[in-house]
């Protein structure tokens, strides 16, 4: 069996990075949601990280979206996360939500319309440098709707040559994370549905191109955690966006609709050496909260994956090897769903308790009067959302 103190040391150097835009309003496709509280500037959402990161203690990076996170000095903002605790994690791009990007942006027919795109991506590079972050992250919601709309192929071409630019910008210790999806909002063809695309599109990059796995982005049935162990295989898993799905992209809370999946997930990522420094594999929550308190959810979602983490350690992964090796099918699943199985609450609450933080860091948090006291401060001007 494994050891619990190799089990709990192993916990201490596990990160998982927040969305800034997981502390903004957000809802459906027809309706925002607003709540009181919510942050109203990249500081103010950044002090609401910091309170995540506080009572997890495995949250110290932010990832920031531009536009959303603008704002006029970001090394200075980067030093306000220092003080608050926490850093300023992966930058995000965003070419979806402007009219010149209706036909696509990067795979635009129109050269006009993809230099533009490409600015915006060596915009958040020139970012990246202020902000020290080493990631970018990339997910285009180009593609076509019809038949006949575009060439295939063109599109392909166009992308490539885009990718090919921004990254000539990356500096030696940056790198480029390339997500994908399988449709929407594009629903006839989608320029990058799958792994596959992505991998190929990274390969011809070089190796500061890898593939972002995001949990919600595949269609029903994918044998998510099979991607993860390929691309490990490879060495081109760059990270996740961890969320959950009941039939699309819901950007539910993690582990909220089949934390099996994501133990399943988790236990390739730690059988493969993907949780190792050296690996570099960034694990990232990309998630809206529309109905729930923000903050709560946030760690919530933060202690899900710490939970699937855990119980991923726990598999005794000699006696896995030795009943593969047997053939024995029984015994092998059977060692699985004994890791899956065990309660570790109990071993993260004294995990917690040992580094003097709160065994319930939910509780430890609606204790801390944190809520109260934003939604009593911060009383007009404009709250962050993606609008709708």
């Amino acid at each position: 069996m494994p050891d619990i103190a190799a089990v709990k040391a192993a916990l201490a150097n596990q990160r998982i990075e927040t969305p800034s835009w997981g502390y903004g309003n957000s809802g459906t496709r027809f309706k925002v949601f607003a709540q009181a509280g919510v942050p109203r500037t990249p500081r103010e959402k950044l002090d609401d990280a910091a309170q995540v990161h506080e009572f997890t203690g495995i949250a110290p990076k932010v990832s920031l979206h531009i536009p959303w996170d603008t704002v006029d000095d970001y090394a200075a903002l980067a030093a306000y996360a220092k003080e608050r605790n926490v850093e300023l994690g992966a930058i995000n791009s965003n070419t979806f939500q402007d009219d010149d990007y209706k036909l696509g942006s990067v795979c635009h027919p129109d050269p006009k319309v993809r230099r533009k795109a490409v600015e915006h991506l060596l915009e958040c590079v020139d970012i990246m440098d202020a902000t020290g972050s080493k990631d970018l992250k990339l997910w285009f919601a180009d593609g076509t709707n019809y038949p006949g709309q575009d060439d295939i192929v063109a599109r392909q071409d166009r992308l490539a040559e885009s990718l090919a630019t921004v990254y000539e910008r990356l500096g030696d210790d940056q790198r480029m994370l390339l997500e994908y999806k399988f449709f929407e909002p594009a629903f006839y063809t989608t320029d990058v549905p799958d792994w596959g695309t992505s991998y190929l599109q990274c390969m011809k990059l070089g190796d500061k191109a890898q593939v972002v796995v995001d949990t919600g982005h595949h269609a029903p049935g994918t044998n998510i955690e099979y991607i993860v162990a390929l691309l490990l295989r490879e060495g081109k898993l760059g990270g996740f966006d961890f969320n959950s799905r009941f039939y699309a992209d819901d950007d539910l809370m993690v582990g909220s609709a089949d934390p099996f999946q994501l133990f399943r997930i988790l236990h390739e990522v730690a059988k493969n050496g993907g949780f190792d420094p050296e690996t570099n594999v960034a694990f990232m929550l990309d998630q809206c909260h529309n109905i729930e308190a923000k903050i709560p959810a946030v760690i919530r979602s933060v202690m899900n994956v710490q939970e699937a983490t855990a119980k991923a350690l726990l598999v005794d992964l000699d006696a896995l090897r030795d009943a593969q090796a047997t053939g024995d099918v029984l015994v092998s699943n059977a060692v699985l769903m004994d890791a899956y199985n065990t309660d570790v609450r109990p071993l993260l609450a004294e995990w917690r308790e040992e580094r003097g933080m709160h065994p319930n860091p939910v509780a430890g948090y609606a204790a801390s009067g944190w809520q109260e006291r934003i939604v009593a401060e911060r009383v007009g001007g404009d709250q962050a959302g993606w609008g709708a």
